[in-house]
């Protein structure tokens, strides 16, 4: 189990300020250490098998592959994730 973190989603979380993504990035390490476990930060995204994640206004988007490694996909303002 690693979290693993796409480019897309390197720039955005650099765009985050440094407390808010500290906190965002614990929550991903958190949710990669128990993929299927029960999270209530973590909602299910509607028509994927994409997951949500947020701290304040901001967003992660990340997927659990096969070998059970979480993904992030996309991270940034709640906006803008979505698109």
């Amino acid at each position: 189990m690693a979290l693993l973190v796409r480019p897309a989603a390197q720039k955005g979380l650099a765009s985050i300020p440094k407390a808010e993504r500290d906190a965002l990035v614990d929550t991903l390490r958190a949710i990669a250490n128990d993929p299927y476990g029960r999270h209530p930060y973590a909602k299910p995204l509607l028509g994927t098998s994409g997951f949500s994640v947020r701290q304040r206004t901001w967003r992660a988007v990340y997927r659990i592959d096969g070998n059970r490694d979480v993904i992030v996909i996309e991270a940034g303002r709640r906006g803008s994730v979505y698109r």
